[in-house]
């Protein structure tokens, strides 16, 4: 097989996380016309958004478990066929239980790009990386920015859902094509004993970020899955909002390495965390043009909050190992597929009592989702106080690191 072509491995990892990310911001894009066609209430709706986020841990844990032995280019074969397998069942699906059980398998699939590319990301470039880490989720909001004007394109041009679905399979087969008889790196730089890593594990730190991870997917993803619900009664465009903030976040991990560097990553999660809780209160009472304003705040909080967690672990828990970035993953996304019913029921609960009120439907919708937003801005409240705590023992965490 020759050489490790770096280059290459790392693009193709990038195209399979513009996959993942295609996968929420269209199914976003297409949730409405889900529910019209399938005759789904916003619960059901969150059901069917939570098998995506149930499936991602289930392989996390499965693919951290067997990285040590198998390696990232068995768990990208796994995450080929499932993508595949996902994304045909989605399209032939016949109602509630079809789609529950094809979305499973794109959550499954987009979890083993995770379990195998942020350490294959980390082995490979073990002197800079959460820099590297950030560059290689640049393609999460980068591929959610391609997904929501692709979504938006072809939903203006009466193109349905399907075919939204059907457009994800080409970026699918390139990634497939471009990791074909490439040579990987033998976990060369990572801790590949899984008994260490189990115990690791048990760790206050990583128990403790492990929550956290919990806060900070809630918070980003909680919110961008349901943009179009939310904001749609807003006077702007949901889906154009979801492609702003993800450019914004895109263009914010890309540039990452000099803001990492000079507040480190605990600074980096505790600022992050002030801005993301002061533009989701922001969101919850905008409307028309301030919508965007608060957007570009949300934007700016959580742009950072994923990669920088997955490389905190590596870089201060690195007993941990595959295992460890594998699972604060996982926690982030099944932390997202249980609040994903709950923040379904918050927006048919408060939408309801608005029409009791005597609100018209379109008013109903816009306070629904204010008042869900409102809820969901709880979550960066509870992590300012949590990553202010982190931030005070950054000394004795850079003590320990060294």
């Amino acid at each position: 097989m020759g050489q490790i072509n770096k280059n290459r491995l790392f693009i193709a990892a990038c195209i399979s996380l513009i996959v993942t990310a295609m996968t929420f911001a269209i199914r976003a894009g297409i949730l409405g016309q889900l529910g019209t066609d399938f005759a789904l209430s916003d619960t059901e709706l969150g059901f069917v958004n939570s098998m995506a986020f149930l499936g991602f841990p289930v392989a996390t844990v499965f693919g951290g478990l067997l990285y040590n032995s198998v390696g990232a280019r068995t768990l990208m074969i796994i995450a080929f066929i499932s993508h595949l397998l996902g994304l045909v069942l989605t399209i032939f699906a016949g109602g509630f239980w079809t789609l529950l059980i094809s979305t499973f398998f794109i959550g499954f699939a987009n979890g083993s790009v995770e379990a195998a590319c942020n350490p294959l990301v980390a082995d490979m470039y073990t002197q800079n990386r959460t820099t590297m880490l950030n560059k290689f989720h640049v393609w999460f909001p980068g591929g959610i920015v391609i997904g929501a004007l692709v979504s938006k394109f072809m939903t203006d041009f009466g193109l349905g859902w399907k075919l939204q679905i059907a457009i994800m399979i080409i970026p699918t087969i390139i990634y497939g094509v471009l990791f074909l008889g490439q040579k990987f790196p033998k976990n060369e730089n990572m801790v590949a004993d899984t008994k260490v890593n189990i115990k690791s594990l048990l760790s206050p730190l990583f128990i403790f970020m492990l929550v956290c991870m919990t806060l900070t997917a809630t918070t980003e993803l909680g919110t961008q899955q349901w943009v179009e619900k939310i904001l749609g009664s807003t006077g702007a465009n949901p889906m154009l909002i979801l492609a702003m903030v993800t450019g914004l976040m895109a263009v914010g991990r890309y540039f990452a390495g000099p803001i990492i560097h000079r507040l480190n990553p605990p600074g980096v999660l505790l600022v992050s965390s002030i801005i993301a809780a002061v533009a989701i209160y922001l969101m919850s009472s905008a409307t028309g043009g301030m919508v965007y304003v608060a957007a570009i705040l949300f934007a700016i909080g959580v742009c950072y909050f994923w990669p920088t967690m997955i490389g905190f672990i590596s870089e201060y828990a690195p007993k941990t190992g595959a295992l460890g970035m594998s699972l604060i993953g996982g926690a982030g996304m099944l932390a997202t597929s249980i609040w994903q019913p709950v923040i379904g029921s918050w927006l048919d609960k408060a939408k309801a009592a608005a029409v009791e009120s005597g609100a018209t439907v379109e008013v109903a919708e816009l306070m629904a989702g204010q008042k869900t937003l409102s809820n969901i801005a709880i979550f960066p409240m509870v992590l300012v106080v949590l990553f202010g705590i982190l931030y005070t023992q950054r000394k004795k965490l850079e003590a320990k690191r060294v």
